[in-house]
This record gives C-alpha cells, sequence and structure tokens, in this order.
C-alpha cells in the first residue's frame, strides 16, 4: 500500500481513481461492441442498455457507483466523458434534438443511478426489460420518434466481454 499513496493523496483519492479505472475498462468494452454501429442513438440506447445491466451482473461496483455517482456524472474519466461524446454525436447527427448536451448528460446520468436504485431495491425486477424500457424513454426524450426508439431497444445486444461480465 506504501507505493500506492507515494501517487495519491488520501485513501478516497485512490478509490476514486480505482472506481474511474474499472468505469473506464467498461466503457472500452462499451466502445468496442459499439464500433461497428453508425447511428449515434443506437449507439447511445446499446451503452446505457448494457450498463443498466451492470447494477445485477456486478452488485458491488454497482454500489460503489451509486455511492458516489454524482461525483462520476461530472467526471473526466470512466463513463460520464463517452456518455457526452455520444449524445453530441446523436445530436451533430440531427438523431437527438436536445439543445444542451450537458443537460442530456444530467437527465441520462440521473436515470442511470436511479435505475440502479432501483434495481437494488428491487430485487425482483427484471434488470433488462426496466433498462430498456429507460433506454426507450430517454431515446424518445431525446428526440427519437417513439416507434423507432422501441425498435432500437428490442434489438439484441451484443455480449459484453470484460472483467464486467458473468464469469
Amino acid at each position: 500500500m506504501g507505493s500506492f499513496y507515494n501517487h495519491f493523496s488520501s485513501k478516497d483519492e485512490l478509490f476514486q481513481a480505482a472506481v474511474e479505472d474499472a468505469l473506464d475498462q467498461h466503457g472500452a468494452a462499451l466502445d468496442e461492441v459499439t464500433r461497428g454501429i453508425d447511428d449515434p442513438a443506437e449507439v447511445f440506447a446499446h451503452s446505457f442498455r448494457l450498463t443498466g445491466r451492470l447494477h445485477r451482473r456486478q452488485p458491488q461496483l454497482s454500489k460503489v457507483l451509486l455511492n458516489n455517482g454524482v461525483d462520476l456524472a461530472t467526471s473526466e474519466n470512466g463513463l460520464a466523458p463517452r456518455t457526452r461524446r455520444d449524445i453530441q454525436a446523436a445530436i451533430r447527427a440531427g438523431r437527438f434534438t436536445a439543445s444542451d448536451s450537458e443537460l442530456a448528460l444530467v437527465i441520462a446520468a440521473g436515470a442511470a443511478l436511479c435505475l440502479g436504485q432501483l434495481l437494488h431495491t428491487e430485487p425482483d425486477r427484471d434488470d433488462a426489460e426496466a433498462t430498456d424500457q429507460i433506454a426507450e424513454d430517454l431515446l424518445r426524450t431525446f428526440g427519437v420518434p417513439a416507434d423507432e426508439a422501441r425498435e432500437i431497444c428490442r434489438r439484441p445486444l451484443p455480449e459484453l466481454r470484460c472483467f464486467l461480465s458473468n464469469r
């Protein structure tokens, strides 16, 4: 542990870096599985849907995410910059009608965090169904027509192979 403290001023700073690293790895896996998708709205939806499933598949990381969510939502590392990038790409492509990408990020982050809390509070709730419904609602909120949002969120998801997947 002593050598870690040469790089970090406190346990909290070390913990924050570890969480951001875990979320960076999850984000890199999301980048990999969405690489061939041309529609930025679908990229956003895939990433949201796969991340929503993290709450049941990685409950310890989920709890850390929930306990530090507000800080992580504004971090320059982890999932926040990737979500911002995807929202901005969808706005530039005319797929999202949101006029402020930062406010859209706040909506998406708030939905993701509250979804995680709901899934912990209601362990019998179907995590995939709940996540897909919220992703569909977000797409509609951001300007994707309802029928198209529904179709995007019903598409099969790729396997997310990384340290976060089920083993």
